[in-house]
């Protein structure tokens, strides 16, 4: 559609997005989802159905020999009562792969977040505009990277020349599932998030259902990546199950073999990977739930805390080490039937050695310069000479 001379507007339709599972368009605009429709109807009261509609992972693409790039948006501004303002998203534009620009929204939509009285409201905002310019007349293929931690409102598209929707790009597909690491939370960009890096290291095209808080073994998220085209899998399982307290030794056995399961129920020989977690001390030996820590809230500082007991580990609780074992175990267990079933030790992405370096800034998550070296490390591990994803597996 045609708009002020030498301008075009583009509908955003799902043929111009990558990342997402579905595409819902409401009356101020598309936003995308990351899980379909049918799994989110499952979705129980909480903080799934927020992360989920963060686009982690989504961009924007299409090819055009456009200058400029206008995108208008409306985001959901997070507030957490106590704390101080969270950064504003950021839109990364890359041209042909490469990073080409930068925007941030200033304002959107509200979403006041009171962790201590655990309530959430939301107070409509207005539409913000991004600007990419200077991005040269040749033909190009355009990406716009959406924020991993804004829910994201895609109200109009608009260039100095047509765009068109750009061809196979003949990549493999990763299709990835974990906690709020894998969805990026304290990295400083959306390609700076560890999926992202990697990613981009091995040429893959991402698909990240990294989901904040609730890598929890979900029957109708494995059922979502049972039914989505891949080549090549991840999962990454332990933090949010320990930090939740959700479940004992007995449960979390089975619930990892079901999740695998309906996985090879749709993907029956593609490479899968299962990845357990990097280092985190506050829950190495001591079991879940997470809390946050009261007197870092008073000083305006977020941080949290084990709130579980060391000595109920043997009673069947779960520390990140028991975690690790028993996917070792079961993992070398189903190789015997499945040779493309894979391991990864978390501690060989982030461990106890890198945590002098790079301490986690509120004891739970990486922050950007450990986002990069666990996805650098993950590139080496699983696209490097003899890893699974290497060209030619499966």
């Amino acid at each position: 559609m045609s708009t002020r001379t030498g301008w075009t507007t583009t509908p955003v339709t799902a043929e111009l997005l990558r990342g997402a599972l579905d595409l819902e368009h409401t009356g101020r605009g598309a936003l995308p989802h990351r899980l379909p429709p049918r799994a989110r109807r499952r979705i129980p009261v909480g903080g799934l159905a927020l992360a989920e509609a963060q686009p982690a992972g989504v961009r924007l693409a299409f090819r055009t020999r456009a200058t400029t790039v206008e995108l208008d948006v409306i985001a959901t501004k997070r507030v957490h009562p106590g704390l101080p303002p969270l950064p504003d998203g950021v839109y990364e534009l890359l041209v042909n792969g490469r990073l080409a620009g930068a925007a941030r929204a200033p304002h959107g939509d509200v979403l006041t977040i009171d962790m201590t009285a655990g309530t959430a409201v939301t107070r409509p905002g207005p539409m913000a505009t991004l600007r990419f310019a200077g991005l040269g007349g040749d033909d190009k293929d355009v990406e716009i990277w959406l924020p991993y931690d804004e829910s994201t409102l895609l109200v109009a598209l608009r260039t100095d020349a047509p765009v068109r929707v750009p061809p196979p790009h003949g990549r493999k597909v990763w299709l990835h599932h974990g906690s709020s690491i894998s969805q990026g939370s304290n990295a400083a960009t959306p390609t700076g998030t560890w999926p992202a890096v990697a990613a981009a290291a091995g040429e893959v095209e991402l698909v990240n259902m990294g989901f904040g808080g609730n890598a929890l073994l979900d029957p109708f998220t494995a059922r979502a990546m049972r039914d989505t085209p891949a080549d090549l899998i991840s999962v990454k399982i332990g933090i949010n199950v320990v930090n939740t307290d959700l479940m004992r030794r007995r449960a979390f056995d089975p619930a990892v073999h079901g999740f695998l399961d309906t996985l090879r129920e749709g993907h029956p020989s593609t490479p899968l990977l299962v990845v357990s977690p990097i280092h985190c001390a506050l829950h190495e030996r001591t079991p879940g739930p997470s809390a946050v820590d009261v007197g870092a809230m008073r000083e305006g500082r977020l941080r949290f805390t084990a709130a579980g007991d060391p000595a109920e580990v043997a009673a069947g609780k779960l520390t990140l080490r028991v975690i690790r074992e028993e996917l070792a175990r079961i993992v070398r267990e189903r190789a015997d039937d499945d040779p493309n079933l894979h391991h990864l030790d978390g501690l060989a992405l982030y461990g106890e050695a890198d945590e002098a370096d790079l301490p986690l800034p509120d004891d739970l998550h990486p922050d950007a310069a450990a986002h990069r070296l666990i996805g650098e490390r993950f590139a080496r591990a699983a696209f490097g000479a003899g890893g699974p994803f290497v060209t030619g597996s499966g």
